[in-house]
């Protein structure tokens, strides 16, 4: 059976965009497909300042969430990575495999590193190499497929290098995996910044819809959307990218088509008034399922604990023929 791996990270509330673009594909498809591994990858929240506080809140958050969003501890495994020691383990030797220039491409590192700076503070090392623990994330299990956001496909690149090349140094240990993007609404853009990804960790949530705003709170997001000169509703990414963004949005909400959507609206105000119609209704279940599960957290724990104990009897077989690969002697 297929086997899949992918991970949210707890530095915001989870948002539409990280809805549309995995969590649902997720809990509707991956699944039932597949042998699924769901992780909160906490250790990648700590690559930047951070309140330690806040991490765990939004970790037991996220977590809540994906539960509330349809993933069944009975058909995938849901934990938190730092819970898994195989991760930490295996990243050391992946570091040991990459170069430093493959680490200084990345884009992430290029963009929070320029942020960091312009805001006084230091860079930490974690985050140049943190993209080896995300590779060790996803080696650690034998993954065959990762299902991913547009903007993350460069580090699975980079994952398929590091095995291939560990592979090629040491034996066959690894499985080289592969990125699988979702069809539609593969990076949901900013409400109010049509030119940059709805991200979960912006200051300003002015155009991010949060998975746990209120109805109102929605309605009001979607209708103050940016849109663009001119009055024809066209999907033209390049040239009406906030329109576009609309679109894309109400075409992944009820699996239609945003070109063929173009053409059913004469205005920006209608297409702005079912968008918003259609992303309360998206959400409405998840945010009831949610309110369900945050008033048991034992409920959560006790899932997050035996999705823990399911992927450390995954991971340790492999990170420990990765460690004897590498030349390391057998613990005693």
């Amino acid at each position: 059976m297929t086997r899949i791996f992918s991970g949210v990270k707890p530095t915001g509330h989870l948002t539409l965009g990280n809805y549309l673009g995995a969590v649902r594909r997720w809990a509707e498809v991956d699944q039932y497909r597949a042998d699924a591994l769901f992780s909160i990858v906490d250790l990648h929240a700590l690559t930047v300042e951070h309140d330690p506080a806040r991490v765990r809140r939004l970790s037991r958050q996220a977590a809540t969430l994906l539960l509330a969003a349809g993933l069944d501890p009975a058909r995938c495994t849901v934990f938190v990575q730092s819970h898994v020691a195989g991760h930490t383990r295996l990243s050391y030797l992946l570091e040991c495999t990459a170069t430093d220039g493959e680490l200084r491409r990345m884009i992430q590192y290029k963009e929070k590193s320029v942020r960091a700076k312009a805001a006084g503070q230091s860079v930490r090392a974690s985050l140049l190499t943190y993209p080896a623990l995300m590779a060790a994330d996803i080696l650690a299990y034998r993954t065959d497929e990762v299902p991913v956001g547009d903007d993350q496909t460069q580090h699975v690149e980079l994952t398929r290098d590091l095995a291939e090349r560990f592979n090629l140094r040491y034996g066959p240990t690894f499985t080289v995996p592969r990125a699988v993007n979702p069809p539609v609404a593969a990076r949901v853009m900013d409400l109010q910044d049509p030119g940059s990804k709805m991200g979960k960790s912006h200051e300003s949530g002015a155009g991010i819809v949060y998975l746990l705003d209120e109805t109102d709170v929605v309605r009001k997001k979607v209708m103050r959307a940016v849109t663009d000169s001119g009055r024809e509703v066209e999907y033209d990414p390049v040239e009406k990218p906030g329109v576009a963004n609309l679109l894309e949005i109400l075409a992944a909400c009820g699996g239609g088509n945003p070109t063929e959507l173009a053409g059913v609206y004469d205005s920006y105000g209608s297409l702005k008034q079912d968008t918003a119609e259609a992303v309360v209704e998206l959400l409405r279940p998840v945010r009831a399922r949610h309110a369900q599960l945050a008033a048991d957290p034992g409920q959560v724990d006790q899932v997050l604990k035996e999705g823990a104990e399911r992927a450390r009897g995954m991971a340790r077989p492999v990170v420990d023929a990765a460690y004897e690969a590498i030349g390391l002697l057998p613990a005693g």
